[in-house]
């Protein structure tokens, strides 16, 4: 009778129905746990893992040590279309200009070895330095017979060419007055005219062809003698490089208000 009492009391407990929070209540713990872990192993200590790091290699003789974070971020190269296109063509160009200054080289030859031309090359373009004594007579700016050959050598191969021509008639400081050639300044402008002419009968496209008279302002020896002052009466051809360097635009500023 008393076993059949308790067991009915046993029995007749209400059911719990909140024990699923105990299972909730772990699986936020764990959860929570777990972000924890997760946010540790985000935010890196570097003098913490270093001394982790040393104590894994001494426990294991060394083997299976952690290597270092290398935290410095290589300076990686930033591609340029632009500038790789630029660098080729400045290449190319580059080999064109030495090719041409090395057959202009071969076709004045002879000029080249008595030292009446000169043929140079730079960032500008391609130069050529033609003595005048060997282009007209003293005073003069008629080219001579002897000296149409050998300019009609040089417009054969810039005819051949795409670039433009600039044509320079230089003088000595020795004034010059008679009524054709008042100056020097007329001297080495008509001079350098006559070239450009001879170099469009020639077939030289007129367009590419500019002449400008330097008088006596741009010499390249001294004065003082008579041997620098042959050197400065020339006529300088100088064919352009087809690349102009980088033109940089400076803002004018803004006048000021008038009072």
């Amino acid at each position: 009778m008393q076993q059949r009492r308790a067991r009915k009391k046993f029995d007749d407990e209400p059911e719990n129905h909140e024990r699923w929070l105990i299972s909730y209540a772990d699986f936020i713990t764990l959860l929570f746990a777990f972000f924890v872990v997760m946010y540790a192993i985000s935010s890196v200590n570097i003098g913490k893992y270093k001394v982790f790091s040393d104590a894994l290699g001494d426990a294991f003789g060394g083997a299976g040590a952690a290597q270092p974070i290398n935290t410095q971020v290589p300076n990686l190269p930033i591609p340029n279309p632009g500038l790789k296109r630029r660098t080729e063509l400045l290449r190319k160009e580059k080999e064109h200009m030495t090719k041409l200054a090395q057959d202009l080289l071969s076709t004045l030859a002879p000029l080249v070895k008595e030292g009446k031309v000169r043929v140079t090359q730079n960032s500008r373009g391609v130069s050529v330095e033609i003595n005048a004594s060997v282009l007209f007579d003293p005073g003069n700016a008629r080219l001579t017979d002897e000296s149409t050959e050998a300019l009609r050598a040089v417009a054969g191969l810039l005819k051949a060419d795409s670039h433009n021509v600039q044509v320079e008639g230089h003088t000595d400081n020795q004034p010059i007055r008679n009524p054709q050639y008042p100056s020097n300044w007329e001297l080495s402008a008509v001079r350098a005219s006559s070239v450009v002419r001879l170099f469009i009968d020639a077939g030289v496209a007129p367009e590419r062809l500019t002449a400008v008279g330097f008088s006596a302002n741009v010499p390249v020896a001294s004065n003082d003698s008579p041997q620098g002052r042959a050197r400065n009466r020339r006529v300088a051809v100088t064919i352009l490089s087809g690349i102009p360097d980088t033109v940089t635009e400076i803002p004018t500023p803004a006048a000021p208000a008038p009072q």
